[in-house]
């Protein structure tokens, strides 16, 4: 029997594909979690963090569910700690705020009736106000690729989580894009329903008009997985509305934004070309393209914080503020006090609810039948500058964002190209109201596009499964063929997938081979190795052999030795090229030595 292994991206598929086929339990799992959860206390995920206590009873229930009845039955997730956990203080990433709730929200008491397990609440940027993941006095957010960047916010904690492994999908929320700019920083799916499908009972609001608790996966079939459980009207919320299950359809048009976009921060010319390269992706769907000035859209995102709506979150949280000012976060305090300016009078907030009727007139029309594609965000920034200067680049990842929950659509955020090695880019497709088919369908897509190969249906037959499995072969890789590095194409149009990130045994040299460009090779040796971080890939056997021949010298495919002892095939390094070549074994890896 197989030692157990738990992959590092847990997802709700491969979950259920373990527990049927007896691979893992529910246990297993959740003592695996807690082992990440304690292994990454100092990136700042979680405020209640994962603790057996508190999930057994959730586990014990199990017992008592029928796994083919019970869609979720054994899937750990995370949530974003403004939403109501039975018995599980509620934050909202404020000490002197909290309160312990009797009762979970709507959506969440919907999700563990299915059978998943709760883990813990996560961190945000304090009453979800931000979208950069720093504006906590639980600490900042580390994001899961690279830690000087910032996470994005403000369901900071909740997209590490499940980036980082230690949830199979987390809840986060949205009122201006919490829910896809952490997406796109983590590279993950970021599905936001339309307004009212989800429940937002339970919930803290920050605009309750504008709220949507939304979720964050690893695929937009996990996605909507979790939005067939916590979608449904609920009769006792006053902002609940009856919108019908998703149903996959074309889009008759692609809108794309008309010239040059914005870009900023340090990486701002990275994600331009991010951005071009995903227009050409769009472009391969056989979807007609069309470009349009987004005048309309950018209107209305003024309107939110540039205008009288701002004052609702005053009216949500204006009392607490007062009583408690010295508990509130600096920048959290200054922007929530702009919603009490004298100059918003109750003309003002009708003067603009009267124009955002009028855009949502005017995008209705324009989007009947169609998808508007923009980049989630158009840069990111380092913690350190968003210290500096703490509203204007939090202002800069709101601006293709804040336009959606204002004039009434659904989005999907999904991963695109890397814009550079260890740093995501992303795009979002926005729909109108109850259109969550039409995007995410338009979203797959350009997912199976951009990564090269066509995605795995999971939901095959099992024997179908089995005989996939049989006719592919693992590949481990440590250099320019990992994940976010310019060959991780040539691993895609051959059909791999990523399975999982581990070590090699440690009696591995690592030297930066003298090529143009620069990559490593790895070399076993009899004494003075160690380990090397390595990425395991699987890939059809059909395709194999030809990779294997296009691999120049001093590369080569041999037996890799992982860490647990078995050796799997991979990438392999000839001894005569420690000639001349820089040792960087002390790195621990590639992507460690690209990222000094």
């Amino acid at each position: 029997m197989k030692p157990f292994q738990l992959p590092r991206e847990l997802t709700i598929s491969g979950l259920r594909r373990m527990y049927a086929s007896k691979e893992a339990t529910p246990r297993q799992v959740i003592a695996e979690i807690l082992k990440r959860a304690d292994r990454d206390k100092e990136m700042n995920i979680w405020i209640t963090p994962p603790a057996i206590e508190h999930i057994e009873p959730y586990l014990a229930k199990l017992d008592s569910l029928d796994p083919a009845s019970s869609p979720l039955w054994g899937i750990p997730f995370a949530i974003k700690d403004n939403i109501d956990l039975a018995g599980i203080p509620t934050t909202a990433g404020c000490a002197e705020y909290a309160y312990t709730p009797d009762d979970s929200a709507e959506v969440v008491a919907r999700l563990t009736a299915a059978g998943a397990i709760p883990l813990g609440k996560t961190n945000l940027d304090q009453f979800a106000t931000g979208l950069v993941g720093t504006r906590s006095p639980y600490g900042e957010t580390r994001n899961s690729l690279r830690e000087d960047l910032i996470s994005g916010g403000s369901s900071s904690g909740s997209a590490v989580a499940v980036a980082c492994g230690q949830a199979a999908f987390a809840l986060g929320t949205d009122t201006a894009g919490s829910g896809r700019v952490p997406a796109a920083l983590n590279r993950l799916v970021g599905f936001k329903p339309s307004l009212g499908a989800w429940p937002t009972k339970g919930l803290v609001p920050a605009c309750a008009s504008l709220d949507c608790i939304t979720v964050f996966t690893h695929s937009l079939a996990d996605a909507l997985s979790v939005d067939s459980i916590a979608r449904g009207v609920d009769v006792t919320d006053p902002w609940s509305r009856r919108v019908p299950h998703p149903k996959a359809r074309q889009p008759a048009l692609i809108y794309l934004p008309r010239g040059p976009l914005e870009f900023f921060g340090p990486y701002a010319e990275d994600y331009r070309q991010a951005w071009e390269a995903s227009v050409m992706a769009l472009e391969k769907l056989k979807i007609p393209v069309d470009y349009i000035d987004t005048d309309l859209f950018a209107e209305a995102a003024e309107i939110l914080y540039g205008g009288p709506l701002v004052a609702e979150r005053w009216a949500s949280l204006g009392g607490f503020v007062e009583e408690y000012p010295d508990a509130i976060f600096p920048v959290t305090a200054q922007v929530l006090r702009t919603g009490a300016a004298t100059r918003y009078t109750a003309a003002s907030v009708f003067q603009a609810m009267h124009k955002l009727q009028r855009l949502k007139l005017a995008a209705g029309g324009l989007l009947k039948d169609a998808v508007l594609v923009m980049p989630t965000c158009g840069g990111t920034w380092t913690r350190d500058q968003v210290r500096e200067n703490p509203v204007s680049t939090n202002s800069d990842m709101g601006r293709y964002t804040n336009h959606c929950n204002l004039l009434d659509l659904s989005a999907v955020a999904v991963p695109s190209c890397d814009a550079a090695a260890g740093l995501p880019f992303g795009i979002t497709l926005f729909g109108l109201s109850g259109e969550e088919g039409m995007i995410c369908e338009a979203a797959e897509w350009f997912v199976e596009t951009a990564a090269g190969h066509a995605a795995v249906d999971h939901s095959a037959a099992p024997e179908a499964a089995a005989a996939m499995e049989e006719a592919a072969t693992l590949v481990a890789v440590c250099g320019l063929h990992m994940r976010g590095f310019p060959l991780e194409k040539q691993m895609r149009a051959c059909g791999a997938r990523f399975v999982r990130e581990t070590a090699s045994a440690a009696k591995y040299k690592l030297v930066k081979l003298p090529t143009a460009p620069a990559k490593p090779g790895m070399i076993k040796v009899n004494d003075g190795g160690s380990a090397v971080l390595l990425e395991v890939w699987e890939m059809p056997l059909a395709a194999f052999g030809s990779f294997a021949a296009s691999i120049p010298a001093p590369l080569g495919i041999g037996k890799v030795e992982l860490e647990d002892g078995t050796e799997v095939p991979g990438f392999v390094c000839e001894g005569y090229a420690l000639s001349g070549a820089e040792d960087i074994t002390a790195s621990g890896g590639w992507r460690n030595h690209m990222m000094k």
